[in-house]
């Protein structure tokens, strides 16, 4: 009995050094503590700052308006002057589509005097034609007359009844005849060939050319109105370039002369650094906020703990006054006096962590549990090892 009692006492003895020994000799940090990167809003334009009366540590959501910017002072000079251009580019359209009205109306008039005009061309020389064919007519009657007339002479001068006297006259009379048959007919001719012409429209005479003035001008009118749709025509593509360039300067003092601050992440209000009414600079830096997309846990160790650790390997993650273990992946070995990897981070390190070994973990339950996010600054411990009561542990969770 007093063996077993003896061989008891040393087992239990074994099993405590054991845990103290394995819970101290596990790999753990010093200290460990949630961080998350840092975003700079910029002032997009020069102008004076408004800003929303927000608390520091306030919460902000991607895309949401934090502030404004405006400039009363922004140079629209190069707007005036398009605008005045625009205006004159219109002004001279205008003009030129009243002369190219101007132009067809008279083209319109001069066509229907044309008009008129061969009309009553050719009615005149139809009246012309008939009159000649009258007097052809006429002079045939006559040319009749006189044939028997020069027959009825010819046959009493034989018979000795009439002088020669009468007989001349007779021949005289009957050769006039002839003239004015062949006159007529002659005029008849060309009256009917005028008539077939200006039938056709083309009108033929002494002191003018195949076609009438009003129609001669019709053609140099067109010629005026091709002119100046082609005028106008480039003068409506000039005034159209002008209101692109116009639009385009417009938004570009839209843009300078207010601009909206909006959030870049969705996260946290960390610092202001220009107040509210300031004047601002472009690019001066406004306001930094926390990315709560970014959390992740900073920590330093000790040498040989950090020599055992590997990117990639697995941590577990205790926040401080709080009995759960969250696992983590180790991402980041930064070692001694990693001062400079801190300076995008809400938190920057202390002179007692730079001292020993920087590591970052990720830890996802730290962005996808809503009571557990974004919560930088809160410290903790990170075990790198299993424990020997990490058992007791689970069942008291």
């Amino acid at each position: 009995m007093r063996i077993l009692k003896l061989v008891i006492g040393i087992i239990v003895v074994l099993v405590a050094g054991y845990v103290v020994v394995g819970e101290q000799l596990s790999g753990a940090s010093a200290d460990a503590l949630i961080n998350a990167r840092l975003t700079t809003l910029r002032s997009p334009i020069s102008g004076q700052l408004s800003l929303q009366n927000r608390p520091l540590g306030a919460q902000v959501k991607r895309n949401e308006q934090i502030g404004r910017v405006d400039d009363n002072l922004v140079d629209n000079v190069r707007v005036s002057d398009l605008e005045r251009e625009t205006s004159q580019g219109e002004a001279e359209g205008a003009r030129l589509t009243l002369d190219l009205v101007s132009v067809r109306s008279a083209i319109d008039l001069l066509r229907q005097r044309s008009k008129n005009y061969s009309v009553d061309r050719v009615r005149q020389l139809e009246a012309e034609v008939t009159a000649s064919k009258s007097l052809g007519d006429a002079a045939q009657a006559k040319l009749n007359s006189a044939t028997l007339e020069l027959e009825r002479s010819t046959t009493l001068a034989n018979r000795g009844i009439e002088t020669g006297t009468s007989y001349q006259r007779a021949q005289s009379l009957v050769e006039v005849s002839r003239l004015e048959l062949a006159n007529a007919r002659s005029e008849t001719a060309a009256t009917t060939v005028s008539l077939e012409a200006a039938r056709r429209g083309i009108f033929l005479g002494d002191g003018y050319n195949d076609a009438p003035y009003s129609e001669q001008r019709i053609a140099e009118l067109e010629l005026r109105e091709a002119e100046l749709n082609s005028q106008l025509k480039a003068q409506d593509q000039r005034v159209a370039a002008l209101n692109a360039r116009l639009s385009v300067e417009r938004l570009r003092v839209n843009k300078l002369g207010s601009a909206s601050l909006q959030s870049n992440v969705n996260g946290l209000l960390w610092d202001v650094l220009a107040a509210d009414g300031e004047t601002l600079q472009r690019g001066q830096d406004v306001l930094r906020l926390v990315d709560c997309d970014s959390t992740i846990v900073t920590l330093s160790v000790s040498e040989s703990v950090y020599n055992r650790l590997v990117v990639g390997g697995s941590a577990q993650f205790r926040l401080n006054g709080r009995s759960e273990v969250m696992p983590g992946t180790i991402t980041r070995l930064a070692g001694a006096g990693a001062e400079t990897v801190y300076k995008n981070l809400a938190i920057a390190p202390s002179q007692r962590h730079l001292e020993r070994y920087d590591v970052t973990i990720t830890v996802p339950a730290l962005q996808d549990d809503a009571k557990l996010r974004c919560l930088v600054g809160r410290t903790g411990r990170v075990f790198f090892e299993r424990r020997p009561l990490d058992w007791f542990r689970s069942f008291l969770d």
